[in-house]
């Protein structure tokens, strides 16, 4: 991995065979981002992407294999009980120009992934909600 900073946005490219979320975090951790928003673009050959069911308030999950445009990355940087807590969807697209999207569980570089994270000031911190079943931002 290699990265810039300019202001507070930060430039990362994450390299082949490295995973997306846990660079992010081992990043956000390293630098002290505790709050921020994240976008990106790249090819992964490896992804798991998510689908909350609110009904039954579990997730539901799709494994994807083989070549893959990320198109677009967004989420953002949160923390939970003083740890990095990242919230990040993704929409990928295949060789016929197919999307798929949803909350990305894990994505593994086959090309490169090139990441903005835009660091705000402070923190917001998260909460499991019981009704709906998600760790929801916490505002005071």
């Amino acid at each position: 991995m290699q990265y810039r900073q300019a202001r507070q946005k930060w430039f990362i490219r994450i390299d082949r065979g490295e995973e997306v979320l846990e660079v992010l975090a081992a990043f956000c951790r390293e630098h002290g981002i505790n709050l921020g928003s994240i976008s990106g673009i790249g090819a992964a050959g490896e992804i798991k992407l998510g689908l909350f069911e609110t009904a039954s308030k579990t997730y539901q999950s799709t494994e994807f294999k083989g070549d893959f445009e990320i198109t677009a990355l967004a989420g953002n940087v949160t923390t939970k009980e003083g740890e990095i807590y990242l919230h990040v969807h993704a929409t990928l697209s295949d060789k016929d120009c197919r999307a798929y999207g949803g909350h990305l569980n894990r994505a593994l570089i086959s090309g490169t992934c090139e990441v903005v994270i835009d660091q705000a000031q402070g923190s917001i911190d998260r909460l499991f909600d019981q009704d709906v079943g998600l760790n929801l931002m916490k505002f005071d």
